[in-house]
């Protein structure tokens, strides 16, 4: 990493064209990854730079040396994956584990070696095909996670589907990093014998990392905790973040592969949500320059000389990886709509092909000319994804519709729902529920018995299907025994006290969160087994007096005081109802 190569000026370019430009841009509806991909092949050494020599105040609003550049942007990559292993923890990767490593494995395999076998008949030999197979079969999970966090599809079967498969592309990172270390090396020795020994050597890094964070991180941040300082949390979680990295580099392993472990331990305790809030600026600043150094290494010269070549590789690549992916994700159960939305989703090339491209010109492996080329094909087809998703969730819609008409259903279950949450009811309450875990990326299903409000809101890529959750039967389709939790909004009192008693009755240590009309209302459901009910008018009367009570002169801290004390008394008296 070269970050002295990043001058003052070129972050104060990278600030306002995140800051000013990219908003500006966003107005005219253009998605933000698009926005900062277009900010950086203009501002890049292959943009206004060519012009500087003739026009010499550019100098000022260009970068021209993309090494300090991409260092940054490699850290955006990283925070990436830190979240990504926040997000997840190792009991919810084994929950995952048919799609991830199976759907997910089996489309990194099959398209690697269809990719292979294409690059193997323009005569590249059997390592250069092989780096080209594996480097293109990974997409871009910088650029498809933050497509479906703008659209809060995360939550979706499409989401769910589409993150289980970049996951495990990003575990295959490691092995293929290997593999071309070991094309370099096999002069010396076997190659399976290189592959083998550098695979075990990172299997043996891993463990080391995984076992000495879990004896380390908790005893260290509780003693960080107790001296209630936010800026020595915040820096000490940077300082895991970036160390672990830097030790799995050390390693011979990947930046990205260290902080995705970080993740993973911060994930088991209780830190993590403070930890979520505190990153999650840095992440999407870094991510932003990430997309802008991707835009930087597009060059426009070399795609005026061969544009048919170039343009039919991006073609080509989305033609080959595509539908692949859709047979295998129909082999895996599922949907046709969710198969089609997540395979033109995943068609891309991605940020680790910068990677395995370059490390295999380094290594004399790829001809710089081909590592070029290749690079600005993956570069192109990242830039294409933003409209390509926006054409796939119209496909989608269309065929979930076309299916509907033939009495298919429109999207099945997921079949590994897990920790998940069941809403009954997305009226107001429910859809503002379901909307704030989608932005936790926390999974959820919704039933509601209003077809018209069901539909409606499918064609914007809600999970929320038709159904009577007072069946038994239809909660336990939506998988009600592995969910976290059951939150019923429905505006009929009586009907939301059916789904109380059902669900009590059949399944006594699910928690049951329910809306209640009143405090009398309330009392009734804790009655019929709900866990906590919420009356509506109380606490929007309490909300009330909070803000006249600051108004009227009254401290901040004391009308808080008095609202939270008043607020506990009125669930005390509904809580006693129990006994």
């Amino acid at each position: 990493m070269h970050i002295e190569a990043l001058s003052l000026r070129e972050v104060i370019v990278f600030l306002v064209a995140a800051g000013v430009v990219v908003p500006l841009v966003q107005r005219l509806k253009v998605s933000p990854v698009l926005a900062f991909l277009a900010v950086g092949v203009v501002i890049g050494p292959h943009g206004l730079v060519r012009f500087a020599d003739t026009l010499p105040w550019l100098g000022y609003g260009t970068i021209a040396d993309l090494e300090g550049v991409r260092a940054l942007a490699e850290l955006g990559v990283v925070f990436l994956l830190f979240m990504i292993g926040l997000e997840l923890s190792l009991e919810r990767l084994w929950a995952m584990r048919r799609l991830v490593f199976g759907l997910g494995g089996a489309q990194v395999v099959v398209t690697g070696a269809v990719i292979a076998g294409i690059a193997s008949l323009f005569d590249n030999s059997l390592p250069v095909a092989t780096i080209l197979g594996a480097g293109f079969a990974l997409s871009s999970t910088a650029i498809v996670m933050q497509i479906l966090a703008e659209n809060r599809r995360l939550g979706t079967r499409t989401g769910r589907t589409s993150f289980a498969i970049l996951l495990c592309q990003d575990l295959a990172v490691v092995p293929i990093l290997f593999l071309v270390a070991a094309f370099a090396a096999q002069s010396d020795g076997s190659l399976l014998l290189a592959f083998g020994g550098a695979i075990g050597q990172a299997l043996g890094a891993v463990a080391v990392i995984l076992v000495i964070g879990r004896l380390v991180i908790r005893p260290l941040f509780r003693f960080i905790g107790s001296a209630a300082s936010r800026e020595m949390f915040l820096a000490l979680v940077l300082l895991v973040i970036i160390g672990t990295a830097l030790a799995t580099q050390k390693a011979g392993l990947s930046l990205a592969l260290g902080a995705f472990l970080a993740g993973l331990l911060f994930a088991e305790t209780e830190y993590r949500h403070a930890i979520e809030v505190d990153i999650e600026p840095f992440k999407g600043l870094l991510l932003g320059l990430f997309f802008v150094s991707v835009g930087m290494s597009i060059d426009l010269a070399q795609i005026a000389a061969q544009p048919i070549w170039l343009f039919a590789s991006v073609a080509a690549l989305f033609l080959v990886k595509s539908p692949i992916i859709f047979v295998l994700a129909r082999l895996f159960g599922e949907p046709r709509s969710v198969a089609l939305e997540a395979a033109l989703l995943l068609g891309q090339g991605g940020e680790f092909a910068f990677v395995i491209f370059g490390l295999a010109a380094g290594l004399g492996l790829l001809p710089a000319d081909t590592a070029q080329f290749m690079l600005i094909v993956a570069g192109l087809t990242m830039i294409a994804t933003p409209p390509v998703a926006h054409a796939a969730r119209k496909a989608a819609r269309a065929l979930e519709a076309r299916d509907a008409r033939h009495g298919a259903p429109a999207a099945d279950i997921p079949a590994d729902l897990a920790n998940h949450v069941i809403i009954v009811g997305f009226g107001r309450v429910g859809q503002l529920l379901g909307s704030l875990l989608d932005t936790q990326e926390l999974p959820y299903v919704a039933l509601d018995i209003d077809a018209n409000l069901v539909a409606r809101f499918r064609t914007h890529g809600a999970s929320i299907f038709f159904g009577d959750a007072s069946r038994p039967e239809m909660l336990r389709k939506f998988g009600v025994e592995d969910a976290a939790a059951l939150v019923v909004t429905m505006d009929s009192p009586q009907a939301a006290e059916q789904v109380v008693t059902a669900a009590r009755e059949h399944w006594p240590d699910l928690a049951i969160y329910a809306r209640a009309r009143d405090t009398d209302h309330a009392a009734r459901l804790i009655g019929h087994g709900a866990s906590h009910a919420v009356p509506e008018t109380t606490e929007a009367s309490l909300q009330l007096s909070e803000i006249v009570l600051m108004g009227a002169g009254v401290p901040d801290n004391a009308a808080r005081h008095m609202v939270e004390t008043r607020r506990q008394s009125e669930q005390a008296a509904i809580d006693e109802s129990r006994s």
